[in-house]
């Protein structure tokens, strides 16, 4: 049959990450410094992480294809390292693809003297990891949007004497809409969200938000987002930001805005410090670092 697969140019690609939340299906991942298709069972070949890739390493190669064939990708896999593997692997197991994944364990066990690492330590990492059923991809699709219905729980909420005030300085709040320039920028602590992350914690205004200025966007839907590289940028260097605090949602997609700074960090000309923070889609921080 005639497919339609991403192809990677290695020798292009700086492994930036840019195109890796433009993947609804979650089968690019920046792997050893390179982005890597681990799963040519899920790439649509649509082409979506295409325009987002600034160094044309990513196009789309239309050939002549059997019908998908695990043994055949993973000897094709195989020579990109153990990275590459385990992480093609635990794929299949996010998205409910046991039968593929019992002919690759099967496949690596058979030939485990002709695979230049140890084959025991990838199959046992594989197996340890876990698929939770919030962000997994076991019914297919992008975690981020996988549907999940929870009730709240531990909701005491005290009479409030007035109404509970807003903590944000300044407006507009969207990346696209702000000006670097401008004067609640200037010498601020910034706070980069996520579109979802205000939505999901109960108290991002009085505990978050205070003293900060705020930009908001979405790393997986909003478009342009080279724009948005340059104007973290100016905020570093023109803005003279003293800090940088990242919120994002536990969703693999969300990775893409810690990406974006990443890469603005690396073009500017001053040094910030930068805090990331992991929000639950239950509300809760799962974890807050300095990167």
């Amino acid at each position: 049959m005639i497919r339609e697969i991403v192809n990677i140019d290695e020798d292009k690609c700086t492994g930036c990450g840019v195109c890796v939340p433009n993947c609804h299906e979650g089968a690019l991942q920046i792997i050893d410094g390179k982005a890597r298709l681990i799963s040519e069972l899920m790439c649509d070949g649509l082409g979506a992480c295409l325009g987002h890739c600034p160094e044309g390493a990513i196009t789309i190669e239309t050939r002549e294809a059997d019908e998908y064939d695990e043994v055949v990708v993973v000897q094709q896999i195989i020579p990109k390292g153990k990275n590459t593997l385990v992480a093609h692997l635990k794929h299949l197991k996010e998205h409910g693809e046991t039968g593929f994944l019992k002919q690759a364990v099967s496949y690596l066990r058979q030939h485990s003297s002709e695979v230049p690492f140890n084959v025991d330590a990838v199959i046992a990492e594989v197996h340890s990891a876990k698929v939770e059923s919030t962000g997994g991809c076991a019914s297919g699709g992008c975690p981020g949007s996988q549907a999940v219905s929870f009730e709240p729980q531990n909701l005491h909420f005290a009479p409030a004497a007035a109404e509970t005030p807003s903590a944000l300085r300044q407006w507009p709040v969207q990346m696209h809409l702000i000006n670097p320039a401008g004067a609640a920028f200037q010498g601020t602590d910034l706070l980069l969200a996520a579109d979802c992350v205000a939505f999901s914690l109960g108290n991002f205004h009085s505990k978050f938000l205070p003293g900060k200025s705020l930009v908001i966007a979405c790393p997986k839907l909003d478009q342009g987002k080279d724009i948005y590289v340059e104007k973290i940028r100016r905020l570093i260097d023109e803005a003279k930001v003293n800090t940088i605090t990242i919120m994002m949602m536990e969703v693999p997609c969300c990775g893409g805005l810690s990406q974006l700074v990443r890469m603005a960090a690396s073009q500017a000309s001053r040094k910030v410090p930068v805090k990331e923070i992991i929000v639950s889609i239950r509300g809760e921080v799962l974890d807050e670092s300095w990167i």
